[in-house]
């Protein structure tokens, strides 16, 4: 089955809308990540339906771990996007409940599901990849949207592989040199600086506010990092605080004695290069309170 042109837009085009609750950098992957749930079920057990019972603990985890850092109930958390996603007229539920309630969803044994509509169209899988290839770049960085994917049981290199999704606005190609030189070409955290060929290698520009989150492209809102701790950072395991010190999440655990250094960046400060800008503190205040998971280790 493939679908008409006009319907594939307008599934992205309402798929897309869901980030416009979204206000002054907030992260709020609640109704995306519950999408994309979705979405693996259908692509699994030919149906988009999935139990309150499911949603609490599967939903409920997956915005822990990729969602900002919350202080509200495991159930609660499930709630907010289960009940409210039929504002947005792609999900309905089995039974009429109050928005965010959480006894009447146990009660009832409520089941949701992409309305008729949507669900029809995304058994096309090419729309189905689109369409969560869509969500996963809009709300997270390159770095963990795999992870993401996996997390819900959807296949990465089957959904990433495909022509990126629109987005309004363009990465400046010159950016990551930039913050690389900056940096002296080594990672900012543990100074790791290889090369092969004369090239870095492993080495990446790092964005503190995620581009997707109105993050700029200006070196004030980059670091050098080798990709272990890009993706550490970006998985909030690691963070900065106002005076410009590596903070380590007290989440973050490891066994083995290289997994253990990790602990040694905890209140390491940054040193840059002469001249060099560092990053800029709204920039680090959005990402401790949008990313890091709190709180950080003892000192």
């Amino acid at each position: 089955m493939r679908l008409a042109t006009t319907t594939k837009d307008k599934v992205l085009d309402t798929l897309s809308s869901l980030r416009q609750h979204q206000h002054q950098g907030k992260r709020s992957p609640h109704k995306p990540l519950l999408v994309l749930l979705a979405l693996s079920r259908l692509s699994t057990e030919g149906t988009s339906a999935i139990e309150w019972s499911v949603a609490e603990q599967t939903l409920a985890d997956l915005i822990r771990d990729y969602g900002p850092p919350t202080s509200t109930s495991r159930a609660q958390r499930a709630a907010y996007p289960f009940t409210r996603l039929r504002s947005d007229d792609i999900w309905i539920l089995d039974h009429d409940v109050p928005m965010d309630r959480v006894r009447p969803l146990v009660e009832h044994q409520v089941v949701g599901r992409l309305t008729p509509w949507i669900e029809n169209a995304l058994r096309d899988p090419d729309m189905a990849a689109a369409a969560a290839r869509q969500l996963v770049e809009s709300e997270f960085p390159p770095t963990i949207a795999p992870d993401v994917l996996m997390a819900v049981g959807l296949d990465p290199d089957v959904i990433l592989s495909g022509a990126a999704a629109m987005i309004p606005r363009r990465r400046h190609g010159a950016w990551p040199g930039k913050v690389l030189a900056a940096w002296d070409r080594q990672c900012a955290f543990c100074g790791f600086d290889g090369q092969l060929g004369g090239a870095p290698v492993g080495i990446e520009a790092a964005h503190v506010r995620w581009f997707n989150h109105g993050g700029p492209d200006h070196v004030n809102n980059g670091l050098a990092l080798c990709s272990l701790h890009h993706k550490l950072l970006d998985r909030g395991a690691l963070g900065l605080d106002h005076d410009m010190r590596i903070q380590v999440s007290a989440d973050f655990s490891s066994r083995t004695e290289f997994g253990r250094m990790v602990y040694d960046l905890h209140l390491r400060p940054l040193r840059p290069r002469p001249g060099t800008t560092l990053p800029a503190l709204a920039n680090v205040e959005w990402h401790t309170r949008e990313v890091f998971k709190a709180p950080a280790l003892a000192q």
